[in-house]
């Protein structure tokens, strides 16, 4: 009986929702809807890219690991956040929240570094389109890819490994509806401004780095398209890019909102909304944007649709 209440006394409680405990059914609903069809979007993006030898280019493949990071994303938050909407006692444990945010700030730091090699591989295609096979081989996509994935493991393991050393009240009670990192160091015994300060420096060198690449690579890449002549051109260049600049400014916009100000201005009702659109709504409006806006992957669907239904007519 000890043992339970000392086991108690280490998990972390979720407030997240709880002002709307008439509507936590309704949002189970809705939340699991949208969690289903991002899971969906992600996976019919990934297959399609796997199963279309036309979509086998450095752009596709950067996606389709966009679409696997999406889809794992999710799945580190919203499982546990569903059913703490239909709970009673919406806890955690002291190594699930660590793990959770562990996972959370690796998929999320993998993400933007994704994001920043995305926008180098638009710029090598719009600004050295002759160079541009030489240039981004299978080998360096590879080597572009682990990269991000150890600079988001480097990052995570160091700010998980700061928040979680900290001693915690008594009372750990997380206005919030999963273990992000200012919530967590808001129910800190006596956090120091220094361990404040370099979770703050480690998301300006996550957010801003990449954010200052991708800037860059357009930087280029808009000179390149001025200097086309037709305007056929300019807009077949400009649309190869518009997806993923679509998907910089929901990504950048939301997590620069939440990680780039400090601790003291920390917000959790307006970051819980954010949180929301950032961890349930970004997830399902990438895949979308990248199939509504990119032709070669509305083509690949039409392509798959047709085979299933003739090999559906030849089964018959």
């Amino acid at each position: 009986m000890e043992n339970d209440s000392q086991t108690l006394a280490t998990d972390f409680i979720f407030l997240g929702f709880s002002n709307l405990a008439e509507l936590q059914k309704l949002l189970f609903v809705v939340f699991l809807l949208l969690y289903l069809v991002t899971l969906s979007t992600n996976a019919t993006i990934m297959t399609i890219i796997r199963v279309d030898p036309s979509l086998h280019t450095p752009m596709y493949f950067f996606l389709s690991i966009l679409s696997f990071l999406e889809t794992f994303y999710t799945f580190v938050i919203v499982p546990k956040m569903l059913v703490d909407l239909l709970a009673e006692r919406k806890a955690i444990s002291f190594l699930g929240c660590a793990a959770q945010m562990y996972f959370f700030l690796f998929l999320g730091c993998f993400h933007s570094f994704l994001l920043a090699t995305m926008g180098y591989d638009r710029f090598v295609a719009i600004c050295h389109p002759l160079h541009y096979n030489s240039i981004m081989t299978r080998r360096l996509c590879v080597q572009l890819v682990i990269a991000s994935a150890l600079i988001g493991l480097l990052v995570a393991q160091a700010d998980t490994t700061l928040v979680f050393c900290l001693p915690f009240r008594a009372s750990r009670k997380l206005n919030h509806f999963f273990c992000d990192i200012a919530p967590v160091l808001s129910v800190a015994f006596a956090h120091t401004n220094l361990s404040e300060a370099v979770v703050f420096t480690l998301a300006i060198f996550v957010l801003l780095i990449p954010l200052t690449l991708i800037l860059i690579s357009y930087l280029f890449i808009l000179f390149a398209i001025l200097k086309i002549p037709s305007a056929t051109g300019r807009r077949k260049a400009f649309s190869t890019c518009s997806a993923h600049l679509m998907v910089v400014v929901v990504h950048y916009g939301c997590a620069c909102s939440i990680y780039l100000r400090p601790n003291a201005s920390y917000s959790s009702d307006k970051d819980a909304v954010i949180s929301v659109a950032y961890t349930i709504l970004t997830p399902l409006l990438n895949p979308m944007i990248y199939s509504l806006r990119n032709k070669d992957v509305k083509t690949a669907l039409r392509k798959s649709l047709r085979k299933n239904r003739l090999s559906q007519k030849d089964f018959q």
